[in-house]
């Protein structure tokens, strides 16, 4: 089989050269070097909603293709595709697997028809691909039609969401890493920071001593259970409706399909993709992508928290709590010189206040779903992979231009711990409660130190207020 070379077309197609398509409305001109057809074209004038169009999101482009092939494979298998055409539509997929013709890929995310232009954008890319490989001309669909082979066994209603669930399944393997990475970010700076003292404070008021260490720590620790929360919802994902067609009865597909779709799927992917038990539930309930914006919604909750709190303990440089200094990024002002903003905490709590925002999207989307299909899955779909990627994106960030440069302003934070008269919850269990007043009393009169005032009244000698105060003794539970 002579297989023709692909090359890239431009995709400022000129309507000077046009090629003759048709479809149920009518006919219409489509670009002659365009790999998609009619339906595509259609779905350009259509909607023109987000300006955000399928090639931007790579990776669901290539769970199509993922899903297109195993569909072929299986549908060949079962007798009911000839092999040239079988191969030709493989060929195809693995170009665009590979990182070809995706920009062929252009309805945009958000769509009416429950991703039937989707589905559409793939089916004739791939068919036309597939002529061309087998030595024919884009849009002669005699040989290889978008419908009748390349979504042969298949409708819009099992063949998006199984490749959202691919596709999710991606994303959410890059979100994991990007968790991993800031979670590591943490852990390093609590091992530097150590056993360096700190305020701890509650209310915004100071409470007692901690270290520095043990701040860093218990970001990592949020970070650590939020990877691990992942788990749930990816496991979810590997359920899948291939064969379901329409509704769920499914209609048109047929016999030995379903399990072979599923194996080769599993094969293709190398994930553990199997068939749903109940396809008419699977079809039209959307409750697993609403569990996982859920987890979304979560982690960006304490990303946004942990930056909440280096924004404040950073502030100053001089008449803020200044116990961290975090990188200098930009210059802050365009007005007050020698400004520096903690810019990359507040760039992370934007992204987490729009994924918050999307997660309510989500939520409506899904419960709009009626009877034995959900037609909102494309906003579902646009918005889970904007929060994924924004998500990622945000912890790269957050790790790579301020955790991993912070400082911690050491001589600063003790001296807020020896002077602060939070110090004396710490002294109570030596000097008693009585003593302890009357130390914070004067504490509070005079303005000093609690560590002097202590060793004035001679109420400890240095050496034993040093080893109370050491961090061993003070900071961790005891055993």
């Amino acid at each position: 089989m002579k297989v023709l070379k692909y090359t890239k077309p431009n995709r400022r197609h000129l309507m000077t050269a046009t090629r003759r398509e048709h479809d149920l409305l009518g006919e219409r001109d489509v670009p002659a070097d365009a790999y998609y057809g009619i339906q595509t074209l259609r779905a350009l004038e259509n909607f023109n909603i987000t300006g955000v169009h399928l090639d931007q999101f790579s990776t669901f482009i290539n769970a199509f293709a993922q899903v297109k092939k195993a569909a072929a494979l299986a549908n060949h298998e079962v007798g009911a595709l000839d092999g040239k055409i079988k191969d030709a539509i493989v060929a195809a997929c693995d170009e665009i697997i590979s990182g070809k013709l995706h920009d062929q890929f252009l309805v945009d995310m958000i769509q009416g028809g429950a991703g039937t232009s989707t589905n559409m954008n793939a089916n004739e890319v791939i068919a036309n691909r597939a002529l061309e490989i087998l030595g024919h001309k884009k849009g002669e669909y005699d040989y290889c039609h978008p419908n009748n082979h390349v979504n042969k066994s298949q409708s819009t209603n099992d063949a998006y969401p199984t490749a959202l669930h691919v596709a999710l399944d991606g994303y959410i393997e890059r979100l994991i890493g990007s968790l991993q990475k800031l979670h590591d970010s943490f852990a390093r700076k609590s091992r530097e920071f150590g056993d360096k003292l700190k305020m701890g404070r509650t209310h915004l008021q100071d409470a007692v001593p901690m270290t520095a260490g043990q701040e860093f720590n218990a970001f990592a620790t949020m970070i650590a259970t939020e990877i691990e929360r992942l788990d749930e919802p990816r496991r979810r994902l590997y359920e899948m409706n291939m064969g379901a067609t329409a509704i769920g009865t499914g209609l048109n597909a047929p016999a030995g399909y379903i399990p072979a779709c599923a194996r080769h799927l599993a094969a293709v992917t190398g994930k553990p993709y199997k068939t749903a038990q109940d396809l008419i539930q699977a079809t039209q309930d959307t409750s697993g992508y609403v569990h996982l914006s859920g987890n979304l919604r979560l982690i960006a909750t304490r990303l946004s928290k942990i930056a909440n709190d280096l924004r404040f303990l950073s502030s100053g440089p001089r008449a803020g709590l200044a116990n961290y200094i975090l990188p200098d990024r930009q210059p802050g002002s365009s007005i007050m010189p020698g400004k520096i903003n903690p810019v990359i905490p507040e760039v992370v709590n934007q992204t987490c206040f729009h994924v918050m925002g999307i997660d309510h999207s989500i939520a409506l989307a899904s419960e709009a779903g009626q009877l034995q299909l959900n037609v909102f899955e494309p906003v579902i779909t646009f918005n889970l992979f904007t929060a994924m990627v924004m998500l990622s994106r945000a912890c790269e960030t957050f790790a790579e231009k301020c955790i991993d440069g912070i400082q911690l302003n050491e001589a600063h934070c003790r001296e807020q711990v020896l002077s602060n008269i939070g110090l004396v919850t710490a002294l109570n269990p030596y000097i008693g409660y009585e003593k302890s007043s009357d130390v914070a009393k004067t504490a509070k009169r005079t303005g000093g130190s609690v560590y002097d005032i202590v060793l004035e009244k001679g109420y400890l000698s240095k050496d034993e207020l040093e080893k109370i105060i050491a961090p061993e003794n003070m900071v961790y539970p005891k055993k």
